[in-house]
């Protein structure tokens, strides 16, 4: 009896001591997956999201007021333009209002005596030494301007007076359009580089009617080309 039970004894320590011996592989297999994890993202690069710089934009001004650009210049001519911030513009308005002015004053100075002319030679009268006028009529009839050509001239002035004014009204006019214009691309549109033109050269074909002063049959010419991304 105490045989066998020394024999279950030495067995079961034998049993025992196998198990200790018998390797952790879980163990290691942890252990290497953790290093291989940790080489893995030591080599790795870190992701860092590349930053473009974008170009400066101008966006559009919410606060600036086309309708008043346009009231100011129908009131005052370059009031609509300083409001714009374009005082470059005012000098060029005030200078072609001013010439045409001139030319409405000088054709009114040319027309008033000369119409007094023109009815001595319609009446076939002549005026009176102290009459304003009878140093101009004397000067017309001692050259031998006939009467046609006074009224000619009577017209003509009276033409180039009347244009003086509808250019003058126009010029005013489009002043104020161009306030206008200048105030909504502030107000509503961006200018900046979604917008874009080219000037190249080009050719174009020479048609029967029109630049008959070119020897080739091509007229050289210029393309414009506006491109809205």
């Amino acid at each position: 009896m105490c045989k066998h039970l020394l024999i279950i004894i030495l067995l079961t320590g034998f049993a025992f001591s196998a198990m200790a011996q018998k390797p952790q592989t879980d163990t290691i297999r942890n252990k290497k997956d953790s290093l291989n994890m940790k080489r893995d993202s030591a080599t790795s690069k870190r992701f860092i999201p590349k930053v473009t710089k974008e170009e400066k934009k101008y966006h559009p001004d919410s606060l600036h007021d086309p309708h008043k650009a346009v009231v100011r210049s129908l009131m005052i001519p370059g009031w609509g333009q300083l409001y714009n911030n374009q005082w470059w513009k005012v000098p060029i308005i005030y200078a072609g209002l001013g010439l045409l002015v001139d030319v409405v004053i000088f054709n009114q100075r040319q027309y008033g005596p000369l119409l007094i002319v023109a009815r001595y030679y319609e009446r076939g009268q002549t005026p009176g030494t102290k009459d304003p006028q009878y140093a101009l009529y004397t000067a017309y009839v001692n050259a031998g301007i006939p009467a046609q050509t006074v009224y000619d001239e009577v017209n003509g002035y009276i033409r180039n007076r009347d244009l003086g004014i509808l250019g003058f009204m126009a010029a005013w006019g489009i002043q104020a359009v161009d306030a206008y214009i200048d105030a909504k691309f502030k107000h509503s549109y961006t200018m900046d580089t979604d917008f874009s033109f080219n000037i190249q050269p080009t050719i174009i074909n020479q048609q029967n009617f029109a630049m008959q002063g070119f020897n080739g049959p091509v007229i050289p010419g210029l393309k414009l080309t506006f491109v809205l991304k």
